[in-house]
C-alpha cells in the first residue's frame, strides 16, 4: 500500500474505530495548542482567547516554558522557530541559536578548562530566546510584548506548584545546584529540591520581564517599536549591563559587546517532499536537516507493508536513522563556517545512501555519504569515533505547537536547564550553556570558534499538504528527538492512527553515533527500546545485530511529542505525550 492510498484508507478507520489512551485525544473546531507543560499551553490558549493569532500564542506559551519549565527550558537560552503564514502560504524559520562569546576558541577551552567543554560560565553562548520570541512576535504576531509575557511574568513574580516531572528534575538536580550559591538558593529549599506542588517565586526574573516591559512603554509609538525596546532592554540595557558584569566578576567569557551585538536570523526553512506531504525543517545550524534526510531515504519504501514496529519495519527505520546520523556528524555545522553540501537534501543523494540499508545492523556508525560526488555508494575516508562514556541523558528542552482559526501555525523547541551554569544575579535565571555542544577537534564542522553558533539538537518542524499546514511537531529529547518525530508522523501517516494514539506508540532510539553533547559519548550499535515493543520484536532485532537497550515502558529518554494535526474537514487535533507530563487545548 502506498503512502497516498494508506491516508486516503485510514481516514475512516480512525473514525470508526477507538483505543483508548493515557491522555485524552483532544479535538477542536476553532484552534488547538500543544504543549510541554500545562501552564505554557494555558498560556497560549489565553492569547487565542482574547484574539491573539497562532504567533502570539505560541510566544507566549514558549516565554512561560521559560518561567514554569525552568528545570528544561530558560528564558535566556535557546529558542528555534518555525512559523507559517495561511493567506500567504508562508513560512519562516528564526535561527532561536547565539554563538560563541568572542573569546571562546578552542585555545580558550584547552587553557583555562583542560581541553574540556565543562559545566560553568564557559558553556555560554549568546542567549538566543528573547531575540526570537521579539523577532517573531514583532513581525508575525499582533499583540504587544506586554500582552504575551503576561502569564510568564505572573507566575515568576506570584509563584507556581512545582509539577511532578520537575520535581523529579530539580531532585536529581540538587547537587548540581549547590556548586553555584545563585542557583542553590533559588532552586532549593533547605538544602533540598522542591517537592511536588511547592511553590517556585522567581522574583529576580520577574524583575528582568518587568524592566522588558517597561522599556517597551516608554517608548511609545508603533507595537514593533515598543516590542523592539522590550528586546533590546535585554540584550543594550540594564539586564545586559549585568550579565556581562557577572561574566566579567567570574571570569567568563560572554561581555556586553557579545549581547549588544547579537540579532537571530529570519529565513525560510529548508523542506523535502515525503508522498503528498511537504515536510519543513530549520537550517544546518540545527540537527533539523537530519528530517529531511531521513524522508528522502525513505521515499519509496513501502512501509505500511513492513507492518508498524515489525522487526523489519523497525531496522528498516533504524538503519535510516544511522546513515543520517553518519552525515550529521560528518558535514552539519553553522553555514556561515561551514561549507555544507547542498546536495544532502536531494533525492538523488537519498536514493544513493537508501542502498547502503542492509539485511544487517551496522555494527558501527556508518561512513558518511559523499553528496558531492553523489558517490555514497563508497566509503569515505576518515576514521570513525572512539567508542566510550555514556550519553547525556540529562533532561531539557519542551516544546510548543499551535494552529489558531484561521490556520497560521507556530512550532517551537526551546531549551537550556537550569543545572548547567549559575544563576545570573540580579537577572534570576541561568544564561545559555549551550556551548556544550561543540567540539575541540578542529576537523570537525562544529568544532568552536567565536562568532559561530554550536549545532543545536532542538528542532522543530512543520508538515503541509497541498500548501496547507497539516501539522507542526516536536519533542525534547536530544539527539532522539529526529528520531522519535520521525516515528509519530509515520504512524499518523503511514498508519493513520489518531494523533494521541500515534504519540504513545513504543518508540525505539539509536544511539550509534557521537553524542551531541560534550563529551560525545558513542555506542556503537546500540538500540534503545521502550518495553511495550514486545519481547520477540526485540529477540529479532538482537539477532539483525542491533545491541538492544531496554527502556521503561513509557520512558522519558524517548522523548515527548507534541502536535496539532489539521484534518481535510479542518478539525484541530491536539496531541500530548504523557512521557512528561505535556498538555494540549482545543477549542
Amino acid at each position: 500500500m502506498s503512502l497516498d492510498s494508506a491516508s486516503e484508507q485510514g481516514s475512516s478507520v480512525a473514525k470508526s474505530s477507538y483505543t483508548p489512551t493515557h491522555t485524552t485525544q483532544t479535538i477542536g473546531s476553532r484552534w488547538a495548542v500543544a504543549a510541554g507543560h500545562p501552564l505554557a499551553a494555558e498560556a497560549a490558549a489565553r492569547m487565542l482567547t482574547a484574539g491573539g493569532n497562532a504567533v502570539d500564542a505560541g510566544v507566549a506559551g514558549g516565554m512561560c516554558l521559560g518561567i514554569v519549565h525552568v528545570d528544561m527550558v530558560g528564558f535566556a537560552g535557546v529558542a528555534p522557530i518555525l512559523v507559517h503564514l495561511a493567506r500567504s502560504r508562508e513560512t519562516w524559520q528564526v535561527s532561536g541559536v547565539g554563538p560563541y562569546p568572542a573569546v571562546s576558541t578552542p585555545e580558550y577551552f584547552r587553557t583555562r578548562h583542560g581541553n574540556q567543554i565543562p559545566p560553568g560560565l564557559g558553556r555560554t553562548v549568546v542567549p538566543a530566546a528573547p531575540d526570537a520570541w521579539c523577532t517573531a512576535l514583532e513581525r508575525w504576531g499582533t499583540m504587544s510584548f506586554a500582552d504575551v509575557v503576561a502569564p510568564a511574568l505572573e507566575h515568576a513574580e506570584h509563584g507556581f506548584p512545582v509539577s511532578s516531572f520537575s520535581s523529579y528534575q530539580m531532585t536529581s538536580n540538587a547537587d548540581k545546584y549547590k556548586r553555584w550559591p545563585s542557583s542553590e538558593a533559588l532552586y532549593l529549599r533547605d538544602g533540598r529540591a522542591l517537592r511536588t506542588g511547592e511553590r517556585l517565586v522567581q522574583r529576580e526574573l520577574g524583575e528582568t520581564l518587568g524592566r522588558m516591559v517597561a522599556a517597551e512603554k516608554r517608548v511609545g509609538g508603533s507595537r514593533a517599536a515598543g516590542i523592539r525596546a522590550a528586546r533590546d532592554e535585554f540584550y543594550r540595557g540594564e539586564t545586559a549591563k549585568r550579565i556581562a558584569e557577572f561574566h566579567r566578576s567570574e571570569d567568563g567569557p560572554l561581555s556586553l559587546a557579545d549581547l549588544a551585538n547579537f540579532s537571530v536570523e529570519v529565513d525560510r526553512p529548508l523542506t523535502t517532499t515525503f508522498g503528498r506531504y511537504e515536510i519543513a525543517a530549520c537550517g544546518f545550524w540545527c540537527q533539523g536537516p537530519v528530517l529531511l534526510e531521513i524522508f528522502n531515504m525513505l521515499e519509496g519504501i513501502d512501509l505500511h507493508a513492513l507492518g508498524h514496529n515489525s522487526p523489519a519495519y523497525l531496522h528498516r527505520l533504524v538503519e535510516t536513522i544511522k546513515l543520517a546520523f553518519s552525515d550529521r556528524d560528518a558535514y552539519f555545522g553553522d553555514p556561515h563556517f561551514v561549507d555544507v553540501p547542498a546536495a544532502l537534501l536531494s533525492k538523488a543523494y537519498g536514493r544513493l545512501r537508501r542502498e547502503r540499508v542492509g539485511d544487517r545492523a551496522w555494527a558501527e556508525m556508518p561512513p558518511a555519504g559523499d553528496p558531492a560526488a553523489l558517490a555514497a555508494a563508497g566509503r569515505r575516508e576518515s576514521a570513525l569515533p572512539v567508542a566510550g562514556g555514556s550519553h547525556d541523558d540529562a533532561l531539557d528542552t519542551s516544546y510548543v505547537a499551535v494552529v489558531d482559526e484561521e490556520g497560521n501555525g507556530f512550532s517551537a523547541t526551546p531549551s537550556d536547564p537550569n543545572a548547567d551554569s549559575p544563576v545570573v544575579p540580579g537577572v534570576g535565571c541561568v544564561v545559555s550553556p549551550r556551548g556544550s555542544q561543540g567540539w575541540l577537534d578542529p576537523s570537525h564542522p562544529s568544532v568552536v570558534a567565536p562568532g559561530k553558533r554550536p549545532r543545536l539538537t532542538p528542532a522543530p518542524a512543520m508538515a503541509f499538504v497541498d500548501g496547507r499546514l497539516f501539522m507542526p511537531f516536536g519533542t525534547p529529547g536530544g539527539d532522539v528527538q529526529q528520531q522519535a518525530m520521525l516515528q509519530v508522523f509515520l504512524n499518523t501517516t503511514v498508519f493513520d492512527m489518531p494523533l494521541q494514539q500515534a504519540i504513545e506508540a513504543p518508540r525505539v532510539a539509536s544511539r550509534s553515533f557521537p553524542d551531541s553533547f560534550w563529551p560525545h559519548a558513542y555506542s556503537p550499535g546500540k538500540l534503545e527500546v521502550e518495553a511495550r515493543i514486545p519481547r520477540e520484536t526485540r529477540d529479532a532485532l538482537g539477532a539483525l545485530g542491533h545491541s538492544i537497550g531496554l527502556w521503561p515502558d513509557w520512558e522519558w529518554r524517548a522523548g515527548s511529542v507534541c502536535a496539532v494535526r489539521v484534518a481535510d474537514d479542518g478539525a484541530r487535533w491536539g496531541g500530548a505525550d504523557p512521557r512528561r507530563g505535556a498538555h494540549s487545548i482545543v477549542r
